[in-house]
C-alpha cells in the first residue's frame, strides 16, 4: 500500500466528519427532533455493520486455521474493546448531548469542554478500526483486502457525516456560534486519524494477535452503539424513526461493504 493510499484512508472518514459539522451553517439554530433522531439511528445501523462485515467476520477469518477455536480470539477481542470504552468512560470527566449530568470524575470544566471529550471518546473506536483496516491491507491483503479498508473508511466517512451535524448542531442550541460550533464538530474528528496511526504501529509489531485487534475495534464501536446511540435514538417520541435510521444504515454499509470488500 502507497503512502498516498494510507493517507486517503486516513482522511475519508475525517472529511465525513467536517462535512456533517458544516451542517449549523446551513440549518437553523436547533435541529428537528425527527431529524435527529432519523440521523442517530442511520449512525448506529452503520457503525453495527461495519463492526461485522469490517471487522468480526474478517477476525474469524484470520483464525480460520485454529477450526472452532478460531471464535476465540473474536471473542476475547470483542470483550476487550468493550472494557476499553468503558474505562474511558468512567476516567475521562465529559457530558453527553441533550443532558446536563455530568459522567466521569468531577472537574469545573465547562459543559462544551465536557461535550467536546464526550464526543472525542465516542471517536476513538472508530479511529482504532481503520487502522486496523489499513494495517491489515498493508499486510498484502493477509487480514483484509485494500477495498475492504476502502469500504470501511467509506463506510465510516458516511456515518461521521450526521455524527458531524448532531454534534455541532447542539452546540449551536447551547449558545455557541455558528463558527464555534462548527470547529468543535470538526476537530472532534481528528480524534479519528490519530488513533487509526498509533493502532497502525502497534499493529505491524503484534501481527499475530490481529485477530483479537479487529474484534477489538468491533467492541469499541458496539460500546458506542448501545451505550449512546440506540438509548438516544429510542427516548422518548418518534423512536420508530431511529429504527428506520438504524435500517437504512446498516443495510447500506452491509451493502457497501459486500461489494467493495
Amino acid at each position: 500500500m502507497t503512502t498516498p493510499q494510507i493517507i486517503s484512508l486516513l482522511s475519508i472518514p475525517l472529511v465525513g466528519t467536517v462535512a456533517g459539522s458544516a451542517c449549523v451553517f446551513f440549518l437553523k439554530r436547533e435541529m428537528p427532533l425527527l431529524f435527529r433522531k432519523s440521523l442517530i439511528g442511520f449512525a448506529a445501523g452503520v457503525m453495527v455493520a461495519a463492526s461485522v462485515w469490517s471487522l468480526l467476520i474478517p477476525s474469524m477469518e484470520a483464525g480460520s486455521e485454529n477450526g472452532t477455536f478460531r471464535i476465540v480470539p473474536t471473542a476475547i477481542g470483542f470483550l476487550l474493546g468493550i472494557c476499553f470504552l468503558l474505562l474511558l468512560d468512567k476516567i475521562t470527566p465529559h457530558q453527553h448531548l441533550h443532558t446536563d449530568e455530568s459522567e466521569g470524575p468531577t472537574c469545573k470544566w465547562s459543559k462544551t469542554s465536557k461535550l467536546a471529550l464526550a464526543i472525542t471518546i465516542h471517536n476513538i473506536p472508530e479511529g482504532i478500526a481503520i487502522g486496523i483496516g489499513i494495517a491489515g491491507a498493508m499486510e498484502g491483503d493477509l487480514y483484509m483486502s485494500m477495498a475492504g479498508a476502502m469500504a470501511l473508511a467509506i463506510g465510516l466517512a458516511i456515518q461521521n457525516f450526521p455524527e458531524g451535524a448532531i454534534v455541532s448542531m447542539p452546540l449551536r442550541e447551547y449558545g455557541n456560534g455558528r463558527t464555534k460550533a462548527f470547529f468543535i464538530g470538526a476537530l472532534s474528528g481528528i480524534v479519528e486519524p490519530i488513533a487509526a496511526i498509533i493502532t497502525m504501529l502497534i499493529s505491524t509489531h503484534i501481527l499475530p494477535m490481529f485477530p483479537y485487534l479487529l474484534a477489538f475495534g468491533a467492541g469499541a464501536m458496539m460500546y458506542v452503539v448501545v451505550e449512546e446511540l440506540i438509548p438516544e435514538s429510542a427516548e422518548g417520541k418518534h423512536s420508530n424513526l431511529g429504527t428506520i435510521g438504524f435500517a437504512i444504515g446498516f443495510v447500506l454499509m452491509m451493502t457497501l461493504d459486500v461489494i467493495l470488500g
